[in-house]
């Protein structure tokens, strides 16, 4: 296919071919290792995600620390 056309289709179909993606994958993984499970790894790759991306934007590690963990947690 042309490269051209392949960006054209993602600058107007992008969202739609995230979400049928997406929800092939959880589908899959789904049938695969049943519902709880899946919704459990759904839950950690969005909490890596989430802390790689402040990580790259050079937020310190022991900021988000401080952030997710209890008041009562002391370094």
């Amino acid at each position: 296919m042309n490269n051209q056309l392949l960006m054209e289709i993602w600058q107007h179909h992008g969202g739609k071919l995230m979400g049928a993606l997406f929800g092939f994958v959880f589908g899959i993984l789904v049938l695969h290792f049943g519902f709880f499970k899946t919704v459990f790894i759904v839950f950690c790759v969005g909490a890596g995600y989430v802390v790689g991306k402040r990580i790259d934007e050079k937020e310190d590690i022991m900021d988000i620390l401080d952030k997710l963990l209890p008041p009562s947690y002391h370094r």
